[in-house]
């Protein structure tokens, strides 16, 4: 049977999924969410007209003065009575101007002794100098922000001046990791002569938490299929990601399991290098990600397919942008499975690593870029520009 082409497995696995619901959170714990609804100004702002700078009250019909100086307004103290003619009012900067008033001289135009202020200075270029109009930045009812944004700390202060304590979020996806192998042990642990530390786990959970996920981690499950079916059923995500155990070995249980279990399985093994055994399927209502074992591989597959499925989940973009960058060295013809070599920056482009096997992850942790090889690319010299993926291209909040 023919491999599932990179971008056609990409399509089925996004096909029909969208934004979950929302959920409220306070403001202060919204940084990078994404607001599952507009949100609208409750109030005006600034509620009132206020100076912007440290100075003077006074009506522009009375320049250039002098003026009888008869309060002051600072800001949460404004002055309680009106500006008449040959009048000013001590203003600091975002303090009520006072009834009355329709200009501010700035302080170093003035010289004030014994409650007379004199102009010294050029004074006021216009009628309203120096004041911030009531409802300047927003009025009440105007909308601030629109579903789908996400929640930067510049936002999140607008949305807090607007009179928002609480917002309604996209909820954050769940996602249920299990690991499978009965050659693994927990990082920390020593392995024995036949075993081998569990990176993945750690690793995947980074990865999908930093595109916004809930990572539910259940441990390592032995290669057994009552244990693997366990914890598959018990699973309450909207996303359950396997790795190892997705193969065609004697040892490799994922598949039979989730058939025994009456999952539907959509594809599996995809014309792709590293990754090719991934698979994809559903269990219930709830979508199924196999990925492979191989710690660089599940990577790579976990970021082209896992991530763009949680970031549409979690109401973000699920599309990676991709960079045309030179090659800093040659690469060879490709044969007829889509790759995505590791690659680091350099200041003559993407630099390919002299070594893309799939199990060295002190490569794939020094690589900052994918390079996308179509299946069957010519040979690409130096300089030639190429497709990359950045590996931090999906992040919850940057």
């Amino acid at each position: 049977m023919a491999l599932l082409p990179v971008q056609d497995a990409l399509d089925r696995l996004l096909a029909g999924v969208g934004a979950l619901g929302g959920e409220p959170v306070k403001i202060d714990a919204a940084h990078g969410r994404v607001l599952a609804e507009d949100v609208a100004a409750t109030l005006d702002q600034p509620p009132f007209a206020a100076s912007a700078m440290d100075g003077y009250a006074i009506r522009w019909d009375d320049l250039p003065g002098p003026w009888r100086v008869i309060g002051q307004s600072a800001a949460g103290r404004g002055f309680g009575s009106a500006v008449g003619a040959g009048e000013a009012v001590r203003i600091f900067t975002g303090a009520p101007l006072p009834a009355g008033a329709d200009t501010v001289v700035v302080q170093e135009d003035i010289t004030h002794a014994d409650a007379v202020a004199a102009l010294s200075g050029s004074g006021p270029p216009r009628r309203g100098a120096h004041i911030r109009a009531a409802g300047q930045d927003f009025a009440r009812g105007d909308r601030l922000a629109a579903a789908g944004d996400r929640l930067t700390p510049a936002r999140i202060g607008l949305l807090a001046a607007a009179g928002h304590g609480t917002l309604s979020v996209v909820r954050r996806p769940r996602v249920t990791l299990i690991a499978t192998g009965d050659e693994l042990v927990l990082p920390g642990t020593a392995p024995g002569a036949d075993q081998i530390v569990s990176s993945n786990p750690a690793m995947l959970r980074a990865l999908l938490e930093g595109v916004g996920a809930m990572v539910i981690d259940p441990g390592i499950i032995a290669d057994d299929r009552a244990a693997l079916a366990a914890a598959l059923t018990a699973a309450d995500a909207e996303l359950i990601v396997t790795t190892g155990g997705a193969s065609v070995g004697d040892h490799d249980l994922v598949v039979p399991v989730l058939r025994d279990l009456g999952a539907e399985i959509d594809f599996w093994k995809i014309a792709m290098r590293p990754g090719k055994p991934m698979l994809a399927g559903r269990l219930g209502n709830t979508r199924v990600i196999g990925l492979p074992g191989n710690p660089v591989s599940a990577f790579v597959c976990a970021l082209l397919f896992a991530v763009p499925m949680l970031a549409r989940l979690g109401g973000r973009p699920a599309t990676a942008p991709i960079e045309q960058l030179p090659l800093a060295a040659a690469l060879p013809a490709n044969d007829q499975r889509r790759d995505h070599i590791r690659a680091r920056r350099t200041a003559e482009g993407a630099l390919p690593f002299a070594s893309q096997d799939s199990a060295r992850l002190g490569v794939l942790a020094a690589a900052e870029l994918l390079i996308i090889r179509e299946p069957g690319a010519a040979a690409a010299a130096a300089g030639e520009c190429v497709a990359c993926i950045a590996l931090d291209t999906f992040s919850a909040v940057s």
